[in-house]
C-alpha cells in the first residue's frame, strides 16, 4: 500500500496544485520535459506549467472579445450553468458535475503524428473544441490536455520508408496538425504533451504497476496482466474471452494471456529507444496517455475523450493501467464522438478511404468544413460527401452575407438608442434563440439544432434589411444591432465567428471559383454577356448563361443595383440531394 500511495503523490496534478510555485513533482516534470531517446540530441522545450494557472474566460468576456470590427459590446446572455453529457461508461446522459467546483480537467487523446490528418481527426478535435469553448462559456476554468503520440510503430515504419529520423518526422507532422487546427479555428489546448518528453513519468508508472503485481517482465518487454484487473471490459462491454490475439492485440506466445498488452517494448535495431530498468526500449501505445493525463490532471479528473474507435482497446487499457498504478484513479465522464464514414464505411488511413484536411480545405473553406462537421450530432456517424460540403459552404455564405449586410447598414447609421427601444417582437426572437442555444448545448452539445435555429434570426435580419415593411419598422437599427449580436455571440461559442465577415465572404467566393474551374473575370464576363442578352430580350441566351453557371455552383442574383453572384450547390448535386431526401 505504501508504494501505491507514493504513486498517487508522484502524479499530483499541476492544474489543481494550490501553490503558485512549482511543486517537486512539477519541477521534475519540467526538468525531464526535454529527455531525448538514445542517440538523439536533447531539444529544449518551453515548460508547460504556466498554462495550468491561466484564468478562465467567462461567457461574457469571451463573447465580447470576439466582436467584429465596428460592433459595440455584446449584451450578456442569461447564463444557466447546466450541462448534460453522454457518458460511455454508464451508457446514459449525466449531469456534469466537476470534481473541483469551478474547474474542469479534460484529457483528449491526440493524433499519432506520422502523416497529414484526415477529416476523421478534424471531427474529433472540432467536437472537443466545441466542448472546451462551451465549458469556458459556462465560466469554468478548464485545463485541456491533448497529447501528441510521437513514438509509435506507425511513425517508425513511415520514417523507415522515407529514410528519415522518426522523431524528426513526427515533429514535422505535429506542426502540420497544429496548422490544420488553426485553420479550423480550434483553440489551442492548455497543454500539448508529447510521449518523447515524458519517458520518466511513463517509466515510473510502469514500475508502479509491476510493484503492484499487475504487470510482468519477459526479457526486455513488460506486459500488463489483464487477469489481474477483474473490471477489464467495463468501458467497452467486452468480455475477456472475446479478446482474441491478433485482433488489435499483438500476438506473442510468451504472454500469460493472449489479451495482455505491452507496457514497454525492448529496443530493436533502427528504432528510437530510452534507458529503463528493463533495458533500452520504448513504451507501448496505451501507457503514454495514462502517464501524461496523470502528470497534468492527476489520477482523478473530469473528462476523458476521443473517437469511438478508442473505446477499445485504448481507453479500456488506459483504465486498467491507471487503476493498477493508483487505486484512487477515477474519470468522471468518458466522452466519444462517432465516425466519419465514406459509403457507410469508417474513414481511416488503414482502409485507404480517407481525405486529408488539407485536401478538403483546398476546395472548401475551413469554416465550411467545421460547419459540416457540426451539422450532425457528435455521437452520430456522419457520411462524408461533396454534396453535404457544398450545402455547408452555401449555408455559411448565407450566414456571413446576412451579417455583413447588417454590419454595413449599422456602420452607415451609427446613432442608436438604448436596448429599451428594441421592439418586443425582436426581443422575443432573440430570447427564443438564446434559450434554444443554451438548452441545445446543455443537452449533450446538440449543435445541429442551434445551426438550424439561426434561420429565424437571419430571416428577421433580412426582412429588416430588404423588405418594405422591414425598412419602415420603428427602431429598425436597434433591432438589427441586437439581432446581429445575438448571432455573433453564438458563433463565437461554436467557433464559427470569422475575423471579418467581408474577408471570409471573399475567401468563400475564391473556393467556389476554384471548384467551378473559373476565374472572377470569366464569371463577370458571362454576367455582362447575360446583361446584353437581356437588353436585347434574348431570354433564351440569358437563361442559358444562368444555367451554365448554376451547373458549376455559381448562382446569379439580380437586383435593382445590378447582378452579383454567390456560391451555390451545383445543379447536378442539388438534384442528387433532392433525390436522397
Amino acid at each position: 500500500m505504501g508504494s501505491l500511495l507514493r504513486c498517487c503523490y508522484l502524479y499530483r496534478p499541476l492544474f489543481f496544485s494550490p501553490v503558485v510555485f512549482p511543486s517537486h513533482t512539477s519541477l521534475r516534470l519540467l526538468r525531464h520535459s526535454s529527455v531525448a531517446p538514445l542517440g538523439h540530441k536533447k531539444v529544449p522545450r518551453a515548460p508547460f506549467l504556466r498554462f495550468c494557472h491561466s484564468p478562465p474566460i467567462s461567457s461574457h468576456k469571451m463573447v465580447q472579445s470576439a466582436a467584429v470590427e465596428g460592433s459595440g459590446p455584446l449584451p450578456p446572455l442569461p447564463l444557466k450553468k447546466e450541462l448534460w453529457l453522454y457518458n460511455t461508461m454508464s451508457r446514459k446522459k449525466e449531469l456534469f458535475r466537476p470534481k473541483v467546483d469551478g474547474r474542469v480537467g479534460m484529457y483528449v487523446c491526440g493524433v499519432t503524428a506520422y502523416d497529414l490528418s484526415h477529416i476523421g481527426h478534424a471531427r474529433v478535435y472540432v467536437n472537443f473544441d466545441v466542448l472546451y469553448r462551451y465549458l469556458n462559456y459556462l465560466e469554468y476554468e478548464v485545463c485541456y490536455v491533448r497529447n501528441f503520440t510521437d513514438v509509435d510503430d506507425k511513425i517508425i515504419n513511415r520514417a523507415n520508408e522515407l529514410g528519415e529520423d522518426p522523431i524528426t518526422l513526427s515533429q514535422r507532422y505535429c506542426q502540420e496538425f497544429q496548422v490544420d487546427m488553426l485553420q479550423l479555428q480550434c483553440l489551442a489546448p492548455s497543454i500539448e504533451p508529447r510521449v518523447s518528453e515524458h519517458m520518466p513519468q511513463i517509466i515510473d508508472m510502469i514500475t508502479q504497476i509491476i510493484e503492484n503485481g499487475c504487470a510482468y517482465k519477459i526479457g526486455g518487454d513488460v506486459y500488463f496482466s489483464v487477469d489481474k484487473f477483474p473490471q477489464y471490459g467495463q468501458l467497452s462491454g467486452r468480455k475477456l474471452e472475446d479478446n482474441r490475439a491478433g485482433e488489435r492485440v499483438a500476438v506473442d506466445s510468451r504472454k500469460r494471456n493472449p489479451a495482455d498488452f505491452a507496457l514497454w517494448k525492448s529496443a530493436k535495431e533502427g528504432e528510437p529507444s530510452w534507458e529503463s530498468p528493463w533495458g533500452p526500449g520504448r513504451p507501448g501505445w496505451h501507457i503514454e496517455c495514462s502517464a501524461m493525463s496523470a502528470a497534468y490532471l492527476g489520477f482523478s479528473f473530469d473528462i476523458h475523450g476521443g473517437g469511438m474507435d478508442l473505446v477499445f482497446p485504448h481507453h479500456e487499457n488506459e483504465i486498467a493501467q491507471s487503476c493498477a498504478a493508483c487505486n484512487k484513479s477515477n474519470i468522471s465522464y468518458w466522452v466519444h464522438n462517432g465516425f466519419v464514414t465514406v459509403d457507410s464505411e469508417k474513414m481511416s488511413k488503414s482502409l485507404g478511404n480517407f481525405f486529408t484536411i488539407r485536401q478538403v480545405i483546398d476546395l472548401y473553406h475551413p469554416l465550411a468544413l467545421r460547419f459540416f462537421l457540426m451539422g450532425t450530432h457528435y455521437r452520430s456517424p456522419i457520411n462524408y460527401s461533396d454534396v453535404l460540403l457544398e450545402a455547408a459552404s452555401e449555408r455559411i455564405f448565407y450566414v456571413y452575407q446576412t451579417l455583413h449586410e447588417c454590419e454595413k447598414a449599422l456602420s452607415e447609421n451609427i446613432s442608436l438608442e438604448g436596448s429599451d427601444s428594441i421592439p418586443p417582437d425582436t426581443l422575443n426572437c432573440i430570447s427564443k434563440f438564446q434559450n434554444e442555444f443554451q438548452a441545445s448545448m446543455s443537452d449533450d452539445l446538440h449543435t445541429p439544432v442551434i445551426l438550424a435555429g439561426m434561420s429565424d434570426v437571419l430571416k428577421t435580419i433580412n426582412d429588416l434589411l430588404h423588405t418594405r415593411k422591414g425598412k419602415r419598422q420603428e427602431h429598425r437599427l436597434e433591432s438589427l444591432a441586437a439581432l446581429e449580436k445575438s448571432i455573433r455571440s453564438v458563433l463565437t461559442v461554436l467557433g464559427l465567428l470569422p475575423t471579418k465577415y467581408s474577408e471570409v465572404l471573399r475567401e468563400l467566393r475564391v473556393k467556389a471559383l476554384k471548384r467551378a474551374n473559373l476565374t472572377q473575370d470569366q464569371v463577370l464576363q458571362r454576367i455582362e454577356e447575360r446583361n446584353q442578352a437581356r437588353k436585347t430580350k434574348d431570354y433564351e441566351k440569358s437563361d442559358a448563361i444562368r444555367n451554365e453557371l448554376a451547373a458549376v455552383g455559381i448562382a446569379l442574383m439580380d437586383s435593382p443595383e445590378g447582378t452579383t453572384w454567390r456560391p451555390s450547390i451545383p445543379l447536378a448535386m442539388q438534384e442528387l440531394q433532392n433525390a436522397s431526401t
